[in-house]
Parts: C-alpha cells; structure tokens; sequence
C-alpha cells in the first residue's frame, strides 16, 4: 500500500484520482503523520468486494462439508439459479 499525506488530495484531486486509478490499489492518507484513511478507486474496491463475498461463500461451503450437510446436485442448483433469474425479470 502506498502512502500519501492528506493535503495530497487536497492539492489536486483529479492528479491524485488518476494516480489512485493507475496504482489500482488501496492509498493511505495521513494526518499529521498518523495513518487517517484509506482511497481507492471504485473499480478496486468493487473487486475487493467481489472477493470478499466469494471467499465467505468459500468458508461456508467448507463449513457444510465438514459438518457432512446434505450437498445438492449441479442441475439442482442450476435449477434455483434459473427460477431467480426468470423470478428477477418479472
């Protein structure tokens, strides 16, 4: 993580957007010389989030495997994920 003091953004907003968009990764901003806090680009973060949602989907599969849940078939799923979509578009 790269770090900048505070009055960068301040300074110039659109020459520190364009660096945040180029690092693609999170930016710390500082206040007097203490970590305040953290910018990214909204693209970052939409793949941090993307990430997060799929590893607690991980963890919770890993859970019902070793708490021997019952599993469901491929063409039950893909079932379940047709009838949302279909559900979603009406």
């Amino acid at each position: 993580m790269d770090i900048k003091p505070s009055t960068v953004i301040r300074h110039d907003y659109s020459r520190f957007s364009a660096y945040c968009h180029d690092l693609d990764e999170p930016v710390v901003l500082t206040r007097n010389g203490e970590a305040d806090l953290v910018v990214m680009s909204y693209e970052a973060f939409r793949r941090m989030e993307a990430r997060f949602k799929l590893q607690t989907k991980l963890l919770l599969a890993e859970r019902q495997l070793v708490e021997d849940a019952p599993l469901i078939e491929h063409s039950e799923v893909m079932a379940r994920i047709r009838e949302r979509l279909h559900a979603a578009k009406e």
